[in-house]
């Protein structure tokens, strides 16, 4: 007699976007089915479905307490988002009679549905870091007499949702900087840069407009460049843990001793990165745009310009007036808009990774062109391989030591 065997135990989620991903976001219904597929007759205690979203961070530090004694320090903290837990098949039982009350499952495929609603709060985004996630999953379990559970786990996508189009990411960033270099008592003119973009909410996609100015009155060749930086902040124990990672970058012309440069809407494209992760009270995803000036054997001049990247792209008919407005007198500002977020159709996430992490998912339910296509190109960030990271700021704020003090000179041959 040949034993029955479970052949196979999946979940399939109902919704689905266009790039058929399972997304959603807090307080939606969460609905799918487990499907069974036996060869025979198989006698089961109790299918089981759990759901859970956690907040994670995880990393170690070495510390040296003498000659020859050393140890690691590890950090870990949790925050618990969803937690839901259902029987599909079974009821409780008397532990003294485990044959009773059991379910036989018939040969062939067995549905079973279930669903439930994702917590009315501000949800963390899905997000995988260096040292920490935000991970959300389904998972069931089938038990049977004196076997061991099959077990299957997929996981899903929550987005928090940020809406770029509020006052605060509307309202335009600007900065001014200067800087003399000296040595000892010999100092030459100074470099000025200043630097302006139209708001602090962009999406993935958009192209953020640099305006910019840049003054170089010193004696050396300098070049004026723009990074798009990602933070990643973890917390545990009271301790924090930073690192940044380039996300994009560009770079102007080579500026000679009493030239300028400007930048009329010079344009840095955002690629598929996470969305900013605020609220979490272990992780942190900040970005930032820094424009500077590389200045050769001194520290580089910088303008840092922080910014918010959301998932819900700008209205077409929204208002731009107050974002082509400046104090900075010294700058001449184009009121141009932003371009607006490309078709996506072009990326495709790896099929190899779409495979394994959407098997079986079979049916398609876009929630709308343009929202789609921006889930796509954002959770198209979760496939990429994994960035470069840095743990200390290259273009941190430049700290003058000077002999005497240096006076601006009254004239620069640029003016």
């Amino acid at each position: 007699m040949v034993l029955a065997k479970v052949r196979a135990l999946g979940i399939y989620f109902d919704s689905l976007n266009e790039n058929n991903l399972p997304v959603f976001s807090g307080g939606e219904l969460v609905s799918g089915r487990v499907v069974v597929d036996v060869t025979g007759d198989v006698r089961v205690k109790s299918l089981d479905i759990s759901a859970r979203g956690v907040a994670k961070v995880r990393w170690t530090e070495s510390r040296n307490t003498g000659a020859n004694t050393a140890y690691t320090q590890n950090y870990t903290e949790e925050v618990e988002y969803l937690h839901h837990y259902d029987t599909l098949i079974g009821e409780e039982r008397d532990e003294d009679c485990p044959e009773e009350g059991l379910t036989v499952l018939h040969a062939g495929l067995h549905e079973f549905a279930f669903s439930f609603n994702l917590p009315q709060m501000a949800l963390a985004t899905s997000f995988e870091g260096k040292h920490g996630s935000v991970r959300y999953w389904v998972k069931a379990e089938l038990h049977r007499p004196w076997l061991r559970p099959v077990k299957a786990k997929k996981e899903f996508i929550v987005f928090e949702h940020i809406d770029i189009n509020t006052p605060l990411l509307l309202a335009p960033q600007a900065g001014t900087k200067e800087k003399t270099l000296c040595c000892w008592f010999c100092a030459s003119g100074p470099i000025s840069l200043s630097a302006k973009i139209e708001r602090k909410g962009y999406t993935p996609g958009e192209s953020i407009q640099i305006f910019a100015e840049v003054e170089n009155c010193s004696s050396r060749v300098v070049v004026p460049k723009a990074a798009l930086y990602q933070t990643q902040t973890f917390f545990a124990k009271g301790k924090g843990k930073q690192i940044q990672q380039l996300v994009s970058n560009l770079r102007g012309d080579p500026l000679p001793q009493g030239k300028s440069q400007s930048w009329e809407g010079k344009l840095l494209k955002i690629p598929p990165v996470s969305p900013s992760i605020l609220d979490c009270p272990i992780i942190r995803v900040e970005y930032a745009l820094e424009v500077y000036v590389d200045v050769p054997g001194g520290l580089n001049l910088s303008v840092s310009l922080p910014l918010v990247i959301g998932t819900i792209p700008l209205h077409a008919s929204t208002t731009r007036t107050s974002s082509i407005s400046s104090n900075c007198s010294t700058l001449s500002w184009l009121g141009q808009r932003p371009e607006a977020p490309p078709s996506y159709s072009d990326l495709a996430i790896s099929e190899s990774h779409r495979q394994d992490c959407l098997q079986g998912c079979d049916r398609s339910d876009g929630e709308g062109e343009d929202q789609g296509s921006l889930l796509t190109y954002i959770t198209e960030f979760r496939y990429l391989p994994p960035p470069l990271y840095s743990e200390v700021d290259p273009y941190p704020d430049p700290v003058e030591v000077c002999g005497s003090t240096v006076r601006r000179p009254d004239t620069c041959p640029s003016r």
